[in-house]
């Protein structure tokens, strides 16, 4: 028995089985770099679904997570530490806002909790008779109650219900049935810049404007969802920079701890007080361990121009598997360092096996549509050399595919 297979029956002998048995198990990282219990090593274009913006064993990273860890690890939200407010002021400075202005932040530990927080904020700062939330179909928010409640995608949604929420699904991308949906009863509308989990599905331009001028008009809050997004992910901190656009609350986590886990809900405005002492709460929220690593991130993302890097290495990644012509490859989706390849058949998990088995590691998101969100790190070489091996890749799932 291989190493991989021990492990793989150990862990069906002890978890639960929600994630089915995972075909790699991997125990070292360096770079951009893993490798697995047998010795196997593959190039991460993964990060851990868009969470380690660094790479593996950054120095900065291991550095700042060592020193307070040694300092300290944990106190609760009954006492503050410098790292909570020190990453607190930076985000909100890295929003455009000022620390005492119009921004403040709650910190939590993944995007579903940021959500969760967020679905609270919006219900406190809401007036009489605002009961209804719009969301998107297909959208993803994670799998708490909360979140899974305003989740688009029915399979993973259906089973769970019912979730005592008034929730309207509409069409992503579609500015008019967004417009028809959000009325004076609505609370919020919860949507994400590009749908992650769909498949990196990007909407028309001006669509985040839209969803603006609609919670605009009817009074409701615009919950922006950049789990995904944030962080340096598509080429800017933020997705909706580029749009030109402010929400009324911001979630943030994956990339932001750079593989710890750390999530944020920004309120700005009204949505930035809403909540009161003693509304909403969490033990391990904003940790001084994660949070000195989410600084590292910031810090580490700033000084070496990695949003730079996203936007250049991204644009380089999407012409690079366009040039290459394969009739596996529909086109390719995305922006930065977070694409979607996408299928002229539903052999993406073909495509994942196949890469693996060339020393690379992608994720199928979708049946057909391969996605791929590297550390923001990532060399040109590396981009290339994933690049030059693609037709061979697709190649061998054309073989294995009927």
């Amino acid at each position: 028995m291989t190493a991989t297979a021990d492990l793989q029956a150990r862990f069906d002998a002890a978890l639960m089985p929600n994630y089915g048995t995972p075909p790699i198990a991997l125990v070292r990282g360096e770079g951009r770099r893993v490798w697995d219990a047998d010795g196997r090593s593959y190039l991460d274009l993964v990060a851990g679904i868009a969470v380690s913006a660094l790479g593996h064993g950054h120095p900065a990273l291991t550095a700042a997570v060592a020193d307070q860890a040694a300092a300290l690890a944990h106190t609760s939200n009954l006492y503050l530490h410098p790292r909570e407010v020190e990453l607190a002021e930076r985000l909100i400075g890295l929003l455009g806002a000022e620390p005492g202005g119009d921004a403040r932040v709650f910190f939590a530990n993944s995007g579903t909790e940021a959500n969760e927080a967020a679905l609270k904020i919006v219900k406190r700062a809401a007036g009489p008779g605002r009961g209804r939330i719009v969301s998107t179909a297909n959208a993803f928010h994670g799998r708490t109650s909360g979140a899974l409640a305003v989740t688009g995608k029915a399979a993973i949604r259906e089973p769970f219900g019912p979730f005592g929420m008034d929730v309207v699904f509409v069409p992503y991308g579609d500015a008019d049935a967004l417009r028809a949906a959000v009325d004076t009863t609505c609370t919020a509308v919860f949507v994400e810049p590009v749908q992650g989990e769909a498949g990196i599905v990007t909407a028309p331009d001006g669509y985040l404007r839209e969803v603006r001028a609609a919670c605009d008009a009817a009074g409701a809050a615009f919950v922006l969802d950049e789990i995904q997004s944030g962080i340096g992910r598509t080429g800017h901190w933020f997705a909706h920079q580029a749009a030109g656009v402010r929400p009324d609350v911001l979630t943030l986590a994956k990339g932001l701890g750079g593989g710890l886990p750390i999530g944020a809900a920004v309120g700005f405005g009204r949505y930035a007080t809403a909540l009161a002492k003693g509304d909403h709460g969490s033990t391990f929220g904003g940790n001084p361990v994660a949070c000195a690593a989410a600084l590292a991130v910031l810090d580490t993302i700033e000084t070496q121009g990695l949003l730079a890097n996203a936007a250049d290495l991204g644009a380089l990644l999407a012409d690079g598997i366009t040039a290459a012509g394969h009739p596996l490859v529909a086109g390719v989706r995305g922006t930065g360092l977070w694409r979607g390849v996408v299928l002229t058949a539903p052999a993406a998990g073909a495509v994942q096996t196949a890469a693996a088995a060339h020393g690379f590691l992608v994720n199928a998101v979708a049946p057909d549509v391969i996605r791929l969100a590297p550390p923001l790190t990532i060399t040109r070489d590396e981009i290339q050399a994933f690049t030059a091996a693609l037709p061979a890749i697709l190649d061998d799932t054309d073989r294995e595919t009927p």
